[in-house]
Formats: structure tokens, C-alpha cells, sequence
């Protein structure tokens, strides 16, 4: 959900129809950091949709914020950890900005702080978030005991998901052929609609390849702070986790991961 006054009058409505559970696209509470985002949110509609979701009876709600701002200082950081904390949601979701291809900052990228310091804020804004009872269990994502994302946490461990609508991607797996397919369907509404009886609903489908399965597992699985037992590869991978010996190995011989036969972790 997006915290624009539009977006949180229906908070109310999305609870009674039975959602349980909020993830608020807040970035910042600074305004000129969301100026500088081309968020069209300010500081105060952000700290105003976290209320209304408590008012409206989310007792599980996420935030989505952001650190290495154009023109964002040490303080700044600290100050919008500070209200996110301040605002009570069971999990803080808490990624540096990344400037992704074919994306506007990519072809005008502003002024972005150096790496060094930005390490340094991480560090003592992950302490700050520990301290406030949201442990970090993944790359990005912090939360209280017992409220980590379980969607995310399905696409961490590598599990099958459906995508429905417009624009939605899906992975299943298939037991019989042994073979995981990747789906996309038409990413434009009206397209998607006209098309919704046709199997050109479908834009893109396709087999993952039986040697990108391993490394697309371990680029999930091992953003998680706790890894995954050695048994999920095989169950989600359909192949032995002694077919990716040498790379662990390997891996664990340059310090990367830990390898027990109870889990493998970063």
C-alpha cells in the first residue's frame, strides 16, 4: 500500500474484507528525501498511514525504508529509523537505494553519499532496530518475534507461488516432469483482459534450466540470516545437494558460508 491519503481511507475497508496483514511503501519520512525519490507522499501522510493501519486493526504491518538518500546524512538516516521504531508495525523492511537500469536515476543519477559512511549508518541502524526487538532474519527485512514475512519468506526458500492478474509472475513446480516453470502474463490491464480466455494471456513461459535451479536456489535461500537445512535443496531442487559439492566447498573454504549437516548459512 502506498501512504497517500487516497490509498490509507481504504484501510478500514481492507481489513473488514479479511486482509490481515500491511506492507506500507513509506522510503523516508524526510521530505526532501522523498522529493528527491519523486515520491508524491510527504513526511507527514507517511506517520499518518501508520496510524490509520493501527486505527483500522492491523496488528501486523510492515514499513519500507530506505538509507544512502541523495543528500542523506548520518542523522537523517537515524531520525527516520527512529520514527519507524516510533510507530510500533511488527516488521521494517531496510534496504540501501539501488540504481537499477532503465530507471530514471540511472540516466540523471544524483549525488549519492559515499559507501563508507553508508556502511557505518547500517551497522548502527541495525543495532538501533535489534535493540527495539526487530531481529534481522534476512538481507533487508527486520521483525518482531514471531512476524516475519511469510510470503517472503516463501520466495527466500525457494516455494512455488501463483501469479494472478495482470503483470504477475508465478513458479511452479511440476513433480511428474521433475522441471520448474517461470510464468509472466500480459503486463498491461487492458491487454491482460482481452486476453484473459486466450493463452496469449500469457506473455512469457519457461523452464528453469536444470543448471540454474542450484544457484537460483542459493541466491534465495541465502539471503536468510539462518540459511536453510541441507534437505530443502533437494526438496524444492529436485536434485541432490551433492551436486553443488565442489561450489560449497568452495564457498566455505573463502569464509562465505557455514555448512553443517543440520544447516548452511551466510
Amino acid at each position: 500500500a502506498n501512504p497517500g491519503t487516497f490509498e490509507a481511507a481504504r484501510f478500514t475497508d481492507y481489513r473488514a474484507v479479511g486482509i490481515n496483514r500491511l506492507s506500507i511503501g513509506i522510503q523516508s519520512f524526510n521530505g526532501d528525501s522523498l522529493t528527491a525519490l519523486g515520491r508524491i507522499h510527504d513526511g507527514k501522510q507517511a506517520i499518518r498511514a501508520a496510524e490509520i493501519a493501527h486505527h483500522a486493526g492491523f496488528d501486523n504491518f510492515n514499513l519500507d525504508l530506505m538509507f544512502g538518500l541523495p543528500k542523506q546524512t548520518a542523522e537523517l538516516a537515524r531520525k527516520d529509523v527512529e520514527m519507524a521504531i516510533t510507530l510500533e508495525p511488527t516488521h521494517i523492511s531496510y534496504y540501501q537505494l539501488t540504481i537499477e537500469p532503465n530507471t530514471f536515476f540511472h540516466q540523471s543519477p544524483p549525488p549519492l553519499p559515499d559507501d563508507e559512511p553508508i556502511n557505518d549508518w547500517q551497522l548502527a541502524n541495525q543495532q538501533r532496530l535489534a535493540e527495539a526487538g526487530y531481529l534481522q532474519y534476512e538481507v533487508s527485512a527486520y521483525a518482531k518475534k514471531g512476524c516475519q514475512s511469510r510470503h517472503n519468506l516463501n520466495y527466500w526458500q525457494f516455494g512455488d507461488y501463483l501469479g494472478i492478474g495482470a503483470g504477475a509472475h508465478g513458479k511452479v513446480s511440476n513433480a511428474a516432469t521433475q522441471s520448474i516453470e517461470r510464468i509472466v502474463k500480459q503486463k498491461q490491464p487492458q491487454a491482460y483482459l482481452d486476453l484473459v480466455d486466450s493463452p496469449q494471456r500469457i506473455l512469457k513461459q519457461e523452464q528453469v534450466g536444470i543448471n540454474d535451479i542450484g544457484f537460483e536456489f542459493m541466491l534465495n535461500a541465502l539471503r536468510l540470516t539462518d540459511g536453510f537445512a541441507p534437505s530443502l535443496f533437494m526438496q524444492h531442487c529436485g536434485m541432490p545437494l551433492a551436486t553443488i559439492k565442489n561450489q560449497l566447498a568452495e564457498a566455505e573454504e573463502r569464509g562465505l558460508i557455514e555448512y553443517s549437516v543440520k544447516w548452511i548459512r551466510p
